[in-house]
């Protein structure tokens, strides 16, 4: 049955991909077979992807429909910006927990603490030398360049500046930290 399903996903596709390079390359083909056959294939791996239950694949098809439905449905695309602004506001908050969380966890599966320690400081040192020459080349840059010499800034006070009403879209997106902390 998972044979079979993907052999047919595959073919759909490959249809899909043909259409578009026909369309691209030898002549052109109406808007709507193009769109039957883009949201055709990817039903077909979709229902690949409910065969094989994997959170790769299921990235990967997401990826192709989020790519579809904004080259499709451009309007329906710049309703859903919010849901994409929260979730890579969550996506940020997990990142710094998860590489702790690794990195510990890396640590505790070392059985020789000795080589841990050798490691930790061959990693200061590496990041020490490493800053040292990024900073060096930001000084050089910023001085070679006289990035921002001549340039004259308003010194208006904060409490100058209107403030603002947030709409509620922007309070449900603020509700979603950008940082654990």
């Amino acid at each position: 049955m998972e044979r079979s399903i993907r052999i047919i996903a595959a073919v759909v596709v490959a249809a899909s991909l043909a259409l578009g390079a026909i369309d691209l390359l030898l002549t052109p083909l109406p808007a709507a077979l193009l769109l039957a056959a883009r949201w055709a294939a990817i039903l077909a791996l979709a229902a690949y992807a409910l065969q094989r239950r994997s959170l790769t694949v299921w990235i990967m098809v997401a990826m192709v429909a989020g790519a579809a439905v904004g080259y499709d449905f451009p309007r329906l695309a710049l309703n859903l910006q919010p849901v994409a602004t929260i979730f890579l506001r969550l996506i940020k908050t997990i990142v710094a927990p998860l590489l702790f969380a690794t990195l510990v966890s890396g640590i505790a599966a070392h059985s020789d603490l000795k080589r841990v320690g050798r490691m930790g400081a061959k990693a200061i040192v590496y990041f020490e030398i490493v800053t040292t020459f990024a900073l060096a080349i930001g000084l050089a840059a910023i001085n070679l360049s006289k990035a921002g010499v001549g340039v004259q800034v308003s010194t208006a006070s904060a409490a100058s500046l209107p403030a603002q009403r947030l709409t509620a879209v922007e309070t449900i997106i603020h509700i979603f930290p950008e940082n654990i902390a």
